[in-house]
C-alpha cells in the first residue's frame, strides 16, 4: 500500500464537470488564468471525497474504522463554513496497517499537487528534530514554519510522523494555533510547514484563502510508524489495538463489530502513560484538541492477500496463486499459538512479490 492509486479518481464527477463548465464560461476570468500558470492557494486545493471514499474502500486492507472515522471527520470539516479550530486527527496502529498511506491519500484527493503541494507539510522526528539538546531552537523554527505557511494559505495539510519519536514538547509548543481562528491570527504572522501533514480546509470563499484575515483552517495528523524490530515493533497504541482485537477474536467476535468507543480509551491512556510521546503531559491531550484518535487494526492473512492482489494488479499482472502464497508463506505471523496477524502489515508485500515474481 505504498503507491498512491490513481484509479479511483472520477474522470466524470460532479466535481470534475462543474471545474469544466467554470473553465469554459470564465475563459478570461484572471482566477482561472492564474490557476493555469502556478499553484496558488486557491487552485491547488481541490478536494475529491468520491475518490477517496473509493481508493479507500478499494485498496485500504482491514480497516473499517479508520476509513469511517477519516472520511466523516474530514468530510465534516470541509463544509463548514466557519470552523472554531483546525481539524487534528491522531493515527495510531501497528506497523504495516495503512497509516501513511491514508495520508498520501489525503494529500492526492485534497490538493491538485498532492504530496509535492507547496500546502502539504510532512515532518520526521530524525529528519527534522534529530537532536533532543535542540528543543527550544525546534519549537521557534517550527511555530514560525506553521505560521507563515498558514498565513500564505489557510488551507494546508500538515503530517507529523512517528509522534513516539518525538520531544515531548515540541507539538505543545504548537498549541495556540489549534484552539482555534481567533488565537491563531494573534500568535504571529507565520505558520507551520516543514514536512508534516495538517490541511486548513473549509468554504470560505476561495479569494480570501491567502489573505492574512482569513480564518486558518489547518489539518494536524500525527502518527506513528514503528521502525526496528519485525516482532517486536512498538507503536503507542498498537499493542493496546491488537490485544483488543486479539481478544475480539478470541471471543468469537466479527472484527467489523469492534467499535471506535472501545479503542479510544486504550490508545488515549497509552500516550498518556508514554514518556517519549510528543503529546506526553501535553495540554492538546488534557484540553482535548485532538479531534479523533483513528484506531488500525492489526491485519490478518486474508489481509495480506488482499494487499498482494491490489499490488499484482498495480502492476498490471494478473493473480497468481503461487506468488500470493509464496508471499503468505515468507510472513512472520503473532501471537505465536494463534498466528494470526501480519508482523509487519502489509508493509513488505511490494517487495516480496518483486522476489517471488
Amino acid at each position: 500500500m505504498a503507491a498512491v492509486r490513481r484509479g479511483c479518481r472520477p474522470g466524470g464527477s460532479l466535481l470534475g464537470l462543474l471545474g469544466l463548465v467554470s473553465a469554459a464560461a470564465a475563459a478570461w476570468d484572471l482566477t482561472s488564468l492564474r490557476c493555469n500558470f502556478g499553484a496558488f492557494c486557491e487552485c491547488d486545493f481541490r478536494p475529491d471525497f468520491q475518490g477517496l471514499e473509493c481508493d479507500l474502500a478499494q485498496h485500504l486492507a482491514g480497516q473499517h474504522l479508520a476509513r469511517a472515522l477519516v472520511v466523516k471527520a474530514l468530510k465534516a470539516f470541509v463544509q463548514d463554513p466557519a470552523p472554531t479550530k483546525p481539524l487534528v486527527l491522531s493515527l495510531h496502529g501497528w506497523t504495516g496497517t495503512g497509516k501513511s498511506y491514508v495520508t498520501s491519500l489525503l494529500a492526492h484527493y485534497l490538493f491538485r499537487g498532492g504530496l509535492r503541494s507547496p500546502h502539504v507539510h510532512h515532518f520526521s522526528p530524525v529528519i527534522h528534530f534529530p537532536h533532543p539538546g535542540h528543543l527550544e531552537r525546534y519549537k521557534k523554527d517550527l511555530k514560525s514554519w506553521v505560521q507563515g505557511n498558514l498565513t500564505a494559505c489557510s488551507r494546508s495539510l500538515f503530517l507529523f510522523d512517528e509522534m513516539d519519536k518525538l520531544a515531548p514538547g515540541l507539538i505543545e509548543a504548537q498549541r495556540p494555533w489549534l484552539t482555534g481562528p481567533a488565537t491563531q491570527r494573534h500568535v504571529g504572522s507565520s505558520r507551520t510547514g516543514a514536512r508534516t501533514h495538517v490541511p486548513c480546509i473549509g468554504r470560505q470563499t476561495l479569494n480570501h484563502c491567502a489573505t492574512r484575515e482569513a480564518p486558518t483552517r489547518p489539518i494536524l495528523m500525527p502518527h506513528c510508524s514503528p521502525r526496528g524490530w519485525v516482532r517486536e515493533s512498538r507503536n503507542t497504541g498498537g499493542e493496546q489495538i491488537n490485544q483488543l482485537v486479539l481478544e475480539a477474536w478470541r471471543s468469537r467476535r466479527e472484527r467489523e463489530e469492534i467499535r471506535v468507543q472501545e479503542l479510544e480509551p486504550v490508545i488515549s491512556q497509552a500516550v498518556l502513560d508514554n514518556p517519549n510521546h510528543g503529546f506526553w503531559r501535553s495540554g492538546i491531550m488534557e484540553e482535548h484538541l485532538l479531534d479523533a484518535l483513528v484506531p488500525f487494526l492489526p491485519l490478518q492473512r486474508h489481509h495480506v492477500q488482499h494487499c498482494v492482489l491490489n499490488e499484482l494488479a498495480q502492476l498490471g499482472l494478473e493473480p497468481r496463486d503461487e506468488v500470493v502464497q509464496a508471499v503468505l508463506d515468507s510472513t512472520t505471523f503473532f501471537p505465536e499459538d494463534e498466528q494470526l496477524f501480519s508482523s509487519n502489515g502489509c508493509k513488505t508485500v511490494a517487495s516480496r512479490i518483486a522476489f517471488f515474481l
